[in-house]
């Protein structure tokens, strides 16, 4: 069972493999990410977030999931020595980790419902489970940001996360918030995490590091990366290559 939407203004793809699911269920997470994008969107008029940055809501009343979002991008910028922040230029904008957030929240959705093999994606920034239609792990590629129609390299991942930050599909968008300048040392980073949660928000922060940003990955535990320089070249944290087809 496959199905594709677009939310959020971006391409979502969700697979479920185990021969129980329905439609219905896809449809489910698809329903959440409106939700996700309806609350987190700074661009909708009405969402949670605009009414935060014209001062209509206290923060006593912020929602649940948005106390918990605010929690952890004060975790993440901690973590990243600074190179997180999801305040800028005096507006709120958690685009940098409500996107990996919500793949993680909707692929928790499926492994509730007792799933085991499926795949859920929003532009590129994916979560998996189990194993693919050929009962292997899931490859994934990692594109050229210099063209996007080749595949530099293509990854096994099997119960992991994986997301890329650059911009060659958005133009800039990601800040450097040390620098207080737009982030565009390097032309991508790809990054392998647990889960696509934290995949996201460290590959957000390891773009805005610039080419220093590998080797902030390589330190972390359970967490390789894959840089794209400006001059073409390619950079990866040392235990990268476990997880490459040859």
């Amino acid at each position: 069972m496959k199905k594709t939407a677009v939310i959020m203004g971006m391409p979502v793809i969700i697979e479920i493999l185990d021969k129980n699911a329905k439609e219905s269920d896809i449809d489910e997470v698809f329903s959440y990410f409106v939700s996700i994008d309806e609350k987190f969107s700074p661009y909708k008029n009405d969402s949670e977030v605009s009414k935060i940055n014209r001062k209509e809501i206290d923060e006593r009343n912020y929602s649940k999931e948005m106390k918990y979002i605010l929690k952890e991008a004060a975790r993440t910028k901690k973590e990243t020595n600074g190179y997180f922040e999801i305040n800028l230029n005096g507006k709120f904008d958690p685009s940098g980790i409500v996107k990996g957030y919500a793949i993680f929240e909707g692929a928790r959705k499926l492994k509730a419902k007792g799933f085991k093999n499926y795949y859920v994606e929003i532009a590129g920034d994916i979560q998996v489970s189990g194993t693919n239609k050929e009962d292997k792990s899931w490859k994934v590629g990692i594109r050229n940001p210099f063209n996007q129609e080749e595949i530099v390299k293509v990854v096994n991942i099997s119960d992991n996360g994986i997301a890329t930050s650059g911009n060659y599909i958005r133009g800039k968008h990601i800040f450097n918030p040390v620098s207080n300048k737009e982030a565009d040392e390097i032309a991508s980073i790809s990054v392998i995490a647990k889960n696509v949660y934290d995949a996201d928000r460290y590959a957000t922060a390891a773009f805005a590091m610039g080419e220093k940003g590998i080797y902030f990955l390589d330190k972390l535990k359970g967490v390789e990366g894959y840089m794209i320089t400006k001059d073409k070249k390619a950079v990866y944290t040392k235990n990268f290559e476990k997880f490459v087809i040859n």
